[in-house]
């Protein structure tokens, strides 16, 4: 199999993959808490043992990546995840002990949270290394075997990813592929049984889609458009550097990068200039700087040029922070784009935007700003910045988003103990921390039965016996 794309017959190749892991999963169907703990420690050796590969493997697939952000945002949580994993792995695996009504007793219940089989990931290109990494950690934690199929937007880290998985993990573990978007359709109809993808809203529906003909369930973690909140009283200037660090990291490319702001009319100008000084202080040069990361290619750069252009057109005020009026083009180091007074009906306030382009608008009334949320799809992340506790508490009950950072923003993502997900057109179900394990496990319901059952009074033939029973069961 070629590291980067799969040769003519890669479809074949694909298909004996998934038989191979299939036919695995089903001769070894529960791996033991050990065996488990020691892919998990391989995977973490993996890691640590060729960090630098995979930052500069990155970087080559962008163009340029900052080297701080991919260990910050990919190394550092996928790390976290395999320490988090083993550290309470045992405690997962344990079976739960439930209740048992009085009419079964001294039966006992319990659950056993068992491998589900072979996993499917569908990676995208915007995080590649911990966009493949979390849901892995999870699934092995579980017990399961793996196919992960890597963006043809990343093929450097793809190739990395599948030469390492493979060696470290072994093709009874892990099977890594690449290849273009024909070969991910042919990806998502293979009988997995469970289907894990992370992009785009749009996408997930073909996913989805696909996966149904399997009966395959899925974990879709998809994107959307993610608010910032900014109620009056608010730090502004805590606000505004949040803000730019959430946007400007990975220059926008983050499925929980702030999409857009809604603050109080009297705070706009003021939060404006925040911004301004915020992003002229965290990249006060662009094309050259190496903290700054380019767009992933000239396509998604013409895609952010054309929408701006469209707003612009709509009578949208378009303002670009580029300190040194740098020529960013080339290296396509997109700057921070502040928009004001963008029509409700233009791109940017309809798709997420995937790009370091913050539409910023006003409300009057706080309960504007929640109604506003409120009237579209709901988001992945909603953020918040205010230190009123009766209008924090009043978000938290009146928004339904599939996650929340108050007083910062992409945080929660990266909280080893919570969940990640989103709901409605952001996303179903969960990954990381526990309920990452139990999305790839059956909870095994188990019924053991006493040898002093008193059941057998409820066996044909029936008589006058059960007769009374049941009066006593159903009740008068």
């Amino acid at each position: 199999m070629n590291a980067v794309t799969m040769p003519t017959g890669q479809h074949d190749l694909l298909h004996a993959e998934f038989a191979r892991l299939h036919r695995i999963s089903r001769e070894s169907p529960f791996p033991q808490l050990q065996q488990r703990l020691e892919w998990l420690k391989r995977l973490e050796s993996m890691l640590q043992q060729h960090r630098q590969e995979f930052v500069d493997a990155i970087s080559r697939d962008f163009g340029h990546r900052s080297g701080v952000e991919t260990r910050l945002a990919e190394l550092f949580p996928s790390l976290q995840a395999i320490r988090y994993a083993r550290r309470r792995l045992r405690r997962w695996m344990r079976p739960e002990r439930r209740g048992v009504s009085m009419w079964f007793q001294p039966a006992g219940n319990s659950v056993m949270p068992q491998p589900l089989g072979v996993i499917g990931v569908l990676v995208p290109w915007n995080y590649p290394l911990f966009l493949a990494l979390g849901p892995l950690v999870s699934a092995l934690a579980a017990g399961n075997r793996v196919m992960v199929k890597m963006s043809e937007f990343t093929p450097e880290t793809g190739a990395l990813l599948q030469r390492l998985a493979e060696r470290y993990l072994g093709p009874e573990v892990i099977a890594v592929v690449n290849g273009d978007a024909d070969l991910a359709q042919d990806f998502t109809r293979l009988p997995f049984d469970h289907l894990f993808f992370t992009g785009s809203t749009a996408v997930g529906r073909h996913v989805m889609r696909a996966a149904a003909e399997n009966l395959t369930p899925v974990t879709l973690e998809l994107g959307g458009k993610s608010p910032v909140i900014v109620a009056r009283g608010a730090d502004l200037r805590q606000a505004a550097e949040a803000i730019v660090a959430g946007k400007m990291l990975n220059a926008g490319q983050t499925c929980v990068a702030p999409d857009y702001v809604l603050v109080n009319d009297k705070d706009k100008e003021a939060l404006l200039d925040e911004l301004r000084g915020a992003a002229r202080r965290a990249y006060p040069t662009l094309a050259d700087n190496p903290d700054y990361s380019s767009i992933i290619n000239e396509r998604h750069c013409q895609r952010l040029l054309q929408w701006l252009e469209e707003a612009r057109a709509a009578g949208a005020e378009v303002e670009q922070i580029n300190p040194e009026a740098e020529d960013w083009r080339p290296k396509r180091k997109f700057p921070l784009t502040l928009v004001q007074s963008c029509p409700d009906d233009a791109l940017l306030l309809r798709e997420e935007i995937f790009g370091p382009i913050l539409p910023v608008l006003s409300y009057d009334k706080f309960d504007e700003a929640l109604a506003y949320v409120n009237a579209r799809p709901r988001p992945l992340a909603l953020y918040l910045f205010d230190n009123d506790a009766l209008r924090i508490e009043k978000t938290l009950r009146e928004t339904i988003s599939g996650g929340v950072a108050i007083n910062d923003i992409a945080l929660q993502v990266v909280q080893d103990d919570l969940p990640f997900g989103g709901v409605g057109p952001s996303g179903m179900g969960h990954c990381h921390a526990k309920e990452g394990f139990l999305a790839f496990s059956k909870l095994k319901p188990v019924f053991r039965q006493s040898r002093w059952a008193g059941t057998t009074l409820t066996r044909a033939p029936y008589g006058a016996g059960v007769e009374r029973l049941l009066k006593w069961m159903l009740g008068r």
